[in-house]
């Protein structure tokens, strides 16, 4: 699997939940231009879903520990601009056993299809409702 399938499948899956997606959402503010690769919203919920696709060759826990913490930064200056409280999400292809860090939800791949059927227990469990 390549990246850019990695990200059209957790848009698709985003849809199959009902979920109103955008993908590769640019924004710029203050700070500059920013992407999120995908957009989804449904009601009340704002999902910023960034996808990664780490190899074994990588030092993946570490990596995925400063992209939450990027990505969370960057869902915040997107709520501003948009008004709504955006909820950061990583969508790792590979489950690290990392499932929350400094404000951001880490769900594996496999694991996406539960997480949004479960999605009001998730928010609510992590802070977000």
């Amino acid at each position: 699997m390549r990246w850019q399938d990695l990200e059209a499948e957790v848009k698709k899956i985003c849809e199959e939940h009902r979920f109103k997606t955008s993908f590769h959402h640019f924004f710029k503010d203050e700070l500059g231009r920013a992407e999120i690769d995908v957009v989804a919203e449904r009601g009340n919920i704002l999902l910023c879903l960034d996808a990664k696709l780490y190899s074994g060759h990588r030092y993946r826990v570490s990596q995925l520990k400063k992209e939450a913490e990027k990505h969370a930064e960057r869902c915040k200056r997107f709520s501003k601009l948009v008004g709504k409280r955006a909820v950061p999400i990583i969508i790792s292809f590979i489950d690290d056993n990392i499932y929350f860090h400094e404000g951001c939800i880490i769900v594996p791949f496999g694991s996406l299809n539960y997480f949004l059927a479960e999605i009001y227990y998730y928010l609510a469990e992590f802070g977000y409702l």
